[in-house]
C-alpha cells in the first residue's frame, strides 16, 4: 500500500496541519483534519442523514469521528476526485 500526498493547509504548522492523501490502491482519501467539536456533532445530527442514524458525541462508533476539513483544502479534494 502507498499513499500520494495531495494537499496541506497553507498556514502549516501555525494553524495545525490538516492534510489529504490518496490511497494509490483503493483511491480512498485519507484526511487529517481538526477533531469535530461537540457542537459539530450536534449540528450534524440536527442536519440529519439516514433515518434513525444519529451523530451525537456518544452515538458515533469508536472507530469513526466527525472531522472538520478546512475550506482551504477543499480545492485539492475536488482535484483528487476528478
Amino acid at each position: 500500500m502507498s499513499f500520494t500526498f495531495l494537499a496541506q493547509i497553507p498556514n502549516t504548522p501555525d494553524d495545525g496541519s490538516p492534510t489529504v492523501w490518496r490511497d494509490d490502491e483503493s483511491g480512498d482519501l485519507i484526511v487529517q483534519g481538526y477533531v469535530g467539536s461537540e457542537e459539530d456533532y450536534w449540528m450534524a445530527d440536527a442536519a440529519g442523514s439516514t433515518p434513525g442514524h444519529h451523530h451525537g458525541p456518544d452515538t458515533i462508533p469508536g472507530h469513526e469521528a466527525i472531522v472538520r476539513v478546512p475550506a482551504s483544502i477543499i480545492p485539492a479534494l475536488r482535484e483528487a476526485l476528478t
